[in-house]
């Protein structure tokens, strides 16, 4: 038995929705009115079967499905688009809805009633709640004020920014004038800040004076203000107060609170720039573990037109639903859950630690604010089961219908802990993507069943393959990800980056003409997908590629482990697999718990998956927005520089994997 077979052994869905759910979706309804037809008669109520032929019809004529998908989703255009899509010399050359005019903005704002927009939560501050009607008025306050600061579309606005209320208000107000919105989280450090705005050179920089993460307070001020004066081209810095009613700017120049900043002008009504369809809305950045973080840009109209389709069609999002992401606001899951206002969703922001209270801040949040769509990420459920916490035995949920799970895979036995101690009707959907599509590849679906370790589909209009090393697609054998078709949210460029050379280096070097997104994976029988990790992250010992998912998923089953990161090491002419741990405090890394760790990894996988070595370390090394970093491990161990530590959470974790001596041995 291969490791395939050893991970299909459960022929059975975890769960499949029942026809009653499955007709009250939008994506059902969709399919209804612009899917490809007719059926055949014996696959008429086959529900599968009609998705995958409406995703081949949304692959095969994409002009037609995107088309579609703005008229579903009611995009408010101020100027119609004379062609949907025009093929250019270069898949990215592609030009989508040529002459049309909108504003993202506009799109995010056409409900202006008392329902709830946005639900502001944290660790340490009261309940904020903002309905549409406010939420539209403030976003008007700050755009008046940005306009008369001289604020002007294509100029660029950052934010120093917790995920709070006021961030959304900023960004909607920046994009309202047609300025393009670039974001960090506050926990950044400052050499990393300027690795990002240093590039961009905003004019006006929005901090809060600081913000609250497990339980500490943590100033941000004499960072801003070493940012202001390394950043000449930030003309204005407004503050939001969060810690202090009243905080001390005094030592910043140019510089005002958020309240002193609107009430400098008086209000003018709200007006929305109407710009082309890949009009710069947004500067997201790499990870930036390798170098300087890349300054990718992603436009108005694609950014849209994607985050429409993916929560309308894939998530199921309606007018009464809740939404919730944990993110920050220097990830792309920010602003993909700030697009949920274009489906006039009620959006719910936390910000502060997901394991405030042991975990159970979150999780009381669903009942609390009746959240129906709960996003977080692979580690927080798997932390959640070790921890023994069982949410279907202490709260309601009654609201919960969907879980979406991203920023690593998430294994078998989280999504069995989903449906055995969360709640057994709802849909889990695993996603992935990236800031560099600022969306997904591969994501969940209503309309289908949940099998055991698999992403759901793909995404409609996205034509997602996996090339063999021969550049042929495979089905049920590992891959690169590739995708063979183009897209609205192809980034429209890097900043600065004027020949394109940087781009076409990042995507399109492997395969000329095809996008390779650096994901390594499968397409299963079931359609569905499996991602095994980052190509740059694969193992290969003895010439045999194995994706480091493949070995997070048998440790993740030990409880005395908490944590780990695999790496592959150079010897003697080879590779061999060195596993790193953390271990639950009072647990020791003896020859017992070594031959318990390799027997549970050969038993599950093949011989080769076995490390060589199994060392423990006291915390792993982590981007700011959570991920491991294998390749700066793999840097360290092997004695070259890491480029960018600034890029890391927690750089002096670095050093528990340096000079190990325990690593020089056989």
């Amino acid at each position: 038995m291969n490791i395939h077979d050893k991970q299909h052994t459960l022929e059975s869905p975890l769960w499949s929705p029942r026809p009653a759910q499955q007709e009250s979706t939008p994506l059902y309804h969709f399919m209804a009115e612009y899917g490809p037809a007719p059926y055949p008669s014996d696959q008429r109520d086959d529900t599968v079967a009609r998705y995958q032929a409406l995703y081949q019809w949304s692959i095969d004529h994409p002009a037609d499905f995107w088309d579609a998908v703005a008229r579903f989703g009611a995009v408010r255009f101020g100027q119609q688009p004379e062609s949907i899509m025009q093929p250019g010399s270069k898949f990215y050359d592609t030009r989508w809805f040529e002459g049309a005019r909108l504003n993202f903005a506009e799109n995010l704002l056409r409900r202006r009633d008392n329902k709830p927009a946005l639900i502001g939560l944290t660790e340490h501050a009261p309940r904020v709640e903002i309905s549409y009607a406010e939420l539209y008025r403030r976003v008007e306050e700050l755009a008046s004020a940005l306009r008369h600061v001289g604020v002007e579309a294509g100029d660029r606005v950052a934010g120093f920014l917790p995920n709070i209320p006021e961030t959304v208000i900023a960004m909607l107000a920046t994009t309202s004038i047609g300025a393009i919105w670039s974001s960090c989280s506050p926990d950044f450090g400052l050499n990393g800040v300027m690795d990002r705005f240093g590039q961009i050179e905003p004019k006006v920089l929005f901090t809060a004076d600081g913000y609250v993460y497990g339980g500490k307070h943590c100033d941000s001020l004499q960072r801003v203000q070493q940012i202001a004066q390394r950043i000449p081209a930030i003309e204005h810095v407004v503050v939001i107060p969060l810690l202090s009613g009243s905080p001390d700017i005094g030592a910043l120049t140019n510089a005002w609170t958020l309240s002193e900043f609107v009430d400098q002008t008086l209000v003018q009504p709200l007006t929305f720039a109407q710009l082309p369809f890949d009009h710069p809305l947004y500067i997201m950045y790499s990870s930036g573990t390798t170098g300087v973080p890349k300054c990718i840009v992603h436009g108005a109209g694609g950014t849209l037109l994607q985050h429409i389709k993916e929560h309308r069609l894939h998530v199921g999002l309606n007018a009464d639903d809740v939404l919730f992401y944990y993110t920050t606001c220097g990830w792309m899951m920010w602003n993909w859950l700030v697009s949920g206002l274009a489906c006039e969703a009620t959006l719910v922001l936390y910000d502060g630690s997901p394991f405030a209270d042991n975990g159970r801040f979150l999780i009381d949040a669903i009942d609390s604010e009746n959240i129906s769509i709960f996003g977080t990420s692979a580690k927080f459920i798997a932390a959640l089961e070790k921890t023994g916490i069982k949410p279907r035995e202490s709260h309601r949920l009654d609201s919960l219908k969907a879980i979406l799970s991203t920023g690593s895979p998430l294994s078998h036995e989280s999504f069995e802990y989903v449906y055995r101690d969360f709640k057994s009707d709802l849909c889990l959907s695993s996603i992935s993507g990236g800031t560099d599509i600022i969306s997904c590849f591969v994501l969940g679906n209503p309309l289908l069943p949940v099998w055991r370790g698999e992403i759901q589909c793909r995404g409609l209009g996205m034509a997602v393959s996996f090339w063999n090393d021969s550049g042929q697609p495979v089905v049920g054998e590992k891959g690169e990800l590739v995708c063979t078709v183009p897209f609205p949210s192809c980034p429209v460029c890097f900043w600065n980056d004027p020949d394109n050379r940087k781009f076409e280096s990042a995507y399109f070097d492997q395969y000329p003409g095809v996008w390779a997104h650096g994901d390594y994976g499968e397409l299963t029988e079931h359609d569905g997908i499996i991602i095994h990790g980052r190509s740059d992250a694969v193992l290969n010992p003895g010439g045999v590629r194995i994706g480091t998912a493949e070995i997070y998923r048998q440790v993740e089953k030990l409880n005395e482990i908490l944590d780990s990161i695999v790496i592959g090491q150079q010897w003697k002419d080879d590779v061999r697999v060195v596993l790193f741990v953390v271990l639950r405090p009072g647990i020791e890394l003896n020859d017992e718990l070594i031959t318990q760790i390799r027997a549970t990894i050969r038993s599950n996988t093949t011989p080769r998956h076995v490390p060589a070595k199994v060392l423990a370390v006291p915390e792993i090394p982590r981007t700011i927005s959570g991920k491991i970093v294998e390749l700066a491990v793999r840097n360290v161990v092997h004695g070259e520089p890491v480029k960018n530590t600034d890029a890391l959470a927690n750089p002096e974790a670095l050093e528990h994997f340096r000079q190990r001596p325990e690593l020089q041995e056989d």
